[in-house]
């Protein structure tokens, strides 16, 4: 037994040692070096505060912003450590009541919306956490945003143009808008800056 269980545990601590210590420490170096700012999070600073991350959604819901995605992460929005959806099917009852909940709140926010309220406004993501909402989405909150604020509806379009990105590398995903990017470069705009 002796001649098994010697060779078993020096394997086991040699390989927990390169795969739990080493390998990490290699990975998390060359992240560091080469997407220091992917690696530490993609965070996006105000004022020399931190305010958010790129990659997780935030939670919007004054009529002078951008609102995002739904979340479905407990017990409070956009939570990173409890990432997941809402595994809501598509004949489920309850998704239904959230759809139309949200629907009702879009038209109460903004009467006026003529448009179809898209897909992504009225959804959660799988993840619960997306940051970015689709064109179409942006499109749709123009109004009320600009109302809100005292802008143009051609004054919010166009800032909502320049945070718009394309595709990946032109082919991968679709166009997106950067929600938290979009409503900071909002609150530095001021109705007689554009």
């Amino acid at each position: 037994m002796k001649t098994l269980l010697r060779p078993m545990l020096s394997l086991f601590v040699v390989l927990s040692v390169i795969t739990g210590l080493v390998y990490p420490l290699v990975v998390t170096g060359i992240g560091r070096a080469a997407f220091s700012r992917e690696a530490a999070g993609s965070l996006i600073y105000k004022d020399g505060k931190a305010v958010g991350s790129s990659l997780i959604g935030q939670n919007f819901d004054e009529p002078k912003y951008f609102w995002g995605r739904l979340s479905a992460t407990a017990p409070m929005p956009n939570n990173g450590t409890a990432s997941g959806g809402s595994n809501f099917g598509p004949l489920n009852p309850a998704l239904a009541d959230a759809v139309k909940g949200r629907i009702a709140a879009l038209r109460a926010a903004d009467p006026s919306a003529t448009l179809p309220v898209p897909a992504d406004l009225v959804t959660s993501s799988a993840s619960g956490l997306d940051p970015d909402i689709s064109p179409a989405a942006a499109e749709y909150q123009v109004a009320r945003v600009a109302k809100a604020r005292g802008l143009s509806p051609d004054a919010v379009r166009s800032l909502v143009a320049r945070y718009t990105q394309g595709r990946q590398w032109g082919i991968f995903g679709e166009a997106r808008v950067n929600v938290l990017k979009l409503n900071l470069a909002l609150d530095g705009l001021t109705p007689g800056s554009v």
